[in-house]
């Protein structure tokens, strides 16, 4: 994985691949790699572009090379590299620097986010004393790379537990060996300073052999449960950590947060709303929003119900809210999904539109990448002159800054969320 430890093998690509990387980017698709014959499963490759007419290959940088994703190339420094592990080593601790410089009001932050903090295909997470983690490449894969962030976060972090949460379909396009998600790393209480507002969340932490897998953790004064095994991706969607605080600024009355998951909105809503309605199909999450619910002291009301149903249902029954949250999942896995999603989220914006009283508030939130900000600024205004409203924008907002987004990575901004007044 390093050149001291050998020879770094080359591979060549074409000017578009080229020009890509010289544009800001750090992939390469398969489709413009032009010779990598031999080279294993996540090796680190000198990425040179195919000379013309007879000239030399112009060298671009080093990369982290996979076999089977059609991202072949994810490219990890422009500057010679004499030990990989350790160039790793010193990414985690500038993405852990600058968390502490920027995250603030939570014990609960994205640590590394892959291409966003120039490690790629690496995703970690801190719910309090537990880091998440999920693996989504051959390099990020192997011992030596795992040995090099998973020490250097022990010690920079100092968790009770570390989790490694496992995307079998990520897996299998990496063509990496199946496995289950599960702890990976404990230690005993004994090892850490001693915290006692923590030790009165778990009064029997560290008595027993076995990992720590749960914990409670803080965002913006709201308290969460949290089941590192439980759950989607690494846990919860810390993504919309400062989108909760920001919406909870306008709110009053009576509020619909809709798609609502364990509750994030809802909770956050809860703190300035009367009344407080939380919509998601999934009975697990709901189980959680309502603990969540109750650790916090709030009376919210938990429905479970498909989303399209209950505001088509609700909106032809004359329902007035005077907040409404709109969170979906991706609806755009991918480019061809895009028409197909802008009639999803137009119907979504179009129901809760007429459902709000005037003066009131929507919260409406992409999280599909290929949705671009402004797709959902037009589904927005298309649905505003089909039901007669005028909007006024208050904020339009992204992911997190534990999210970073990079520019000329623009897979690295995908979050939107956009904040309306409603006349």
């Amino acid at each position: 994985m390093s050149e001291k430890h050998g020879s770094t093998p080359t591979v060549l690509i074409t000017r578009r691949g080229a020009d890509r990387l010289r544009a800001g980017h750090v992939w390469v698709y398969r489709s413009d790699v032009v010779e990598a014959a031999g080279i294993p499963p996540g090796s680190m490759v000198r990425v040179q572009e195919v000379g013309a007419r007879g000239r030399a290959p112009h060298p671009l940088g080093l990369a982290l090379y996979s076999t089977a994703s059609e991202i072949a190339i994810r490219m990890i420094s422009t500057k010679p590299v004499r030990d990989l592990e350790q160039l790793v080593r010193e990414r985690i601790r500038a993405a852990i620097t600058y968390r502490e410089r920027f995250v603030q009001n939570t014990n609960a932050y994205r640590v590394v986010f892959s291409e966003g903090d120039s490690l790629p295909g690496l995703i970690v997470d801190r719910y309090n004393d537990i880091l998440s983690f999920q693996v989504l490449t051959q390099a990020m894969d192997s011992e030596e790379m795992r040995s090099a962030f998973l020490s250097d976060l022990q010690s920079a972090l100092n968790p009770v537990a570390i989790v490694e949460r496992v995307d079998p379909r990520v897996r299998r396009l990496e063509q990496l060996p199946e496995k289950e998600s599960g702890p990976i790393s404990s230690v005993q209480n004994s090892s850490l300073e001693r915290n006692p507002e923590q030790d009165s969340l778990d009064p029997g932490r560290g008595r027993s052999a076995l990992p720590q897998t749960k914990t409670e953790f803080e965002m913006n004064g709201v308290r969460f449960l949290f089941d590192a095994l439980g759950g989607q991706k690494t846990g919860a969607f810390l993504d919309q950590r400062e989108n909760y605080a920001a919406a909870a600024n306008y709110v009053r009355g009576e509020a619909l947060d809709v798609f609502c998951y364990q509750g994030g909105f809802a909770l956050h809503l809860g703190q300035s709303c009367e009344k407080v309605t939380g919509v998601d199909s999934s009975r697990p999450a709901l189980e959680t929003a309502e603990q969540n619910a109750a650790l916090n002291g709030r009376e919210i009301e938990w429905i479970e119900a498909n989303a399209f149903d209950l505001l088509r249902d609700y909106s032809d029954a004359g329902k007035k809210y005077d907040c409404i949250v709109l969170d979906p999942p991706a609806f755009a896995k991918s480019r061809r999904d895009l028409p197909t999603a802008l009639r999803g989220y137009k119907e979504l914006n179009l129901r809760a539109l007429k459902m709000l009283r005037a003066g009131g508030i929507l919260v409406t939130c992409s999280c599909s990448y290929h949705v671009g900000a402004s797709d959902l600024v037009e589904v927005l205004t298309l649905a505003g002159q089909d039901s007669h409203r005028i909007l006024r924008v208050l904020e339009n907002r992204g992911q997190a800054k534990d999210h970073p987004s990079v520019l000329g990575i623009p897979e690295t901004a995908y979050l939107k969320c956009i904040i309306v007044h409603v006349s």
